[in-house]
């Protein structure tokens, strides 16, 4: 495969990128539980800088008792309820209404895109080779079933961990706006007038009860499962000669399991764990930053850098990097200090597949998928 300058270092987003994305356990969860749609997501992201969730990603709280009453307390955020009623909601619908552009720039439908967000049975067996001994459970089938995202939900992103952000592209002032908010569109024409906002507020619904800690462990869970077409791309690129291969490397928004937790030990993992395949791995709750914050971006160049130098190379700058990640707001920042980017978006991973192969100039996708996809 023919390839122009290839980067010295390739770096994971791991939630929605390597592995399936946490924000369908969380759609499965709203959609058994009757809560409205979004409403899980919209109170986690609209909780930041200092909810306890992104408090928990950058390392400064323990998954215990007292992070779980705090969760569920942000989860219960009454000024969160009525924004979410008279801003948020008035902006989905006008989102629902417009074609959503993606990054590859073909136009599709919210509700065609809604159709194609979760892999197929063939999809998940186009790269069974990559995944020994993982078969759905019964019930995994039927929740997952269950759990096909809301048309809302293509309007945005998540990660592995900080699974959840509500950055949409901008579609109401085209696709130079990938990046916008619906929480920033919420302050500009699309707010509702004070009268609309006094009748919304009228008729608001009480607060839905919400299990966080049962949300929290499914959306941990739903994270154990690899993706069928990028992880399979890692393992390709791990078992390259180290001299033909980029540095590997993952930046994610994680939390840190309680030690006597079977998810934090990697000695009891399958081979489908990504922590075991990267040379590098930058977590947020143990260097204390989270993405978007650019230093985390400078922190996992510097190891890079340092690692490369180690092997006898040059080093390597932020230039030298491709970074993989669904969410636009991450993808912004990591261009913005001038590495290459890949979108990687959910139910078409294939796609930030064939991207990176023409990045890597290595072939990526075992026959079969190339096939049935290319």
């Amino acid at each position: 495969m023919a390839r122009s300058t290839s980067p010295k270092a390739v770096i994971f987003d791991i939630g929605g990128v390597c592995v399936l994305s946490p924000l369908e356990a969380i759609a499965t969860y709203e959609n058994k539980n009757s809560i409205p749609s979004d409403w899980i997501n919209f109170a986690i992201s609209r909780s930041a800088p200092n909810g306890f969730w992104q408090r928990l990603e950058r390392g400064e709280i323990k998954i215990d008792r007292e992070f779980f009453r705090g969760f569920n307390a942000d989860l219960r955020n009454e000024n969160l309820w009525k924004e979410y009623h008279t801003s948020f909601r008035n902006s989905k619908k006008k989102l629902k209404d417009v074609a959503n552009p993606t990054q590859l720039g073909d136009h599709v439908s919210l509700k065609a895109e809604a159709a194609d967000s979760r892999p197929t049975d063939q999809d998940r067996g186009a790269q069974s080779s990559a995944e020994p001994n993982q078969k759905p459970s019964q019930s995994e089938s039927k929740e997952q079933g269950e759990g096909r995202p809301s048309l809302s939900k293509l309007a945005k992103d998540t990660t592995i961990g900080d699974p959840v952000s509500i950055e949409s592209e901008d579609v109401a002032q085209g696709a130079a706006s990938d990046f916008s908010s619906v929480s920033k569109q919420s302050t500009s024409s699309s707010s509702p007038s004070p009268s609309e906002a006094t009748s919304a507020l009228k008729t608001l619904p009480p607060l839905p009860e919400i299990d966080g800690e049962s949300l929290f462990w499914s959306m941990m869970a739903h994270s154990r499962n690899p993706d069928p077409y990028v992880f399979p791309a890692l393992l390709r690129l791990e078992k390259l000669p180290l001299k033909d291969r980029p540095i590997l490397a993952a930046l994610s928004n994680t939390v840190i399991f309680p030690p006597d937790h079977p998810y934090s030990r990697l000695s009891d993992a399958p081979e489908s764990d990504p922590r075991s395949h990267f040379d590098i791995f930058v977590s947020s709750a143990e260097v204390g930053l989270r993405k978007p914050d650019p230093e985390i971006y400078k922190l996992a160049v510097e190891r890079l850098d340092k690692l490369d130098k180690e092997k006898g190379g040059s080093g390597v700058t932020a230039e030298d990097c491709v970074f993989l990640d669904d969410i636009g707001e991450n993808l912004k920042t990591a261009k913005q200090m001038s590495m290459k980017t890949i979108r990687v978006h959910r139910g078409k991973t294939w796609r930030a597949v064939k991207e990176l192969e023409q990045a890597t100039g290595t072939e990526l996708m075992d026959d079969k998928t190339r096939r049935s996809k290319l």
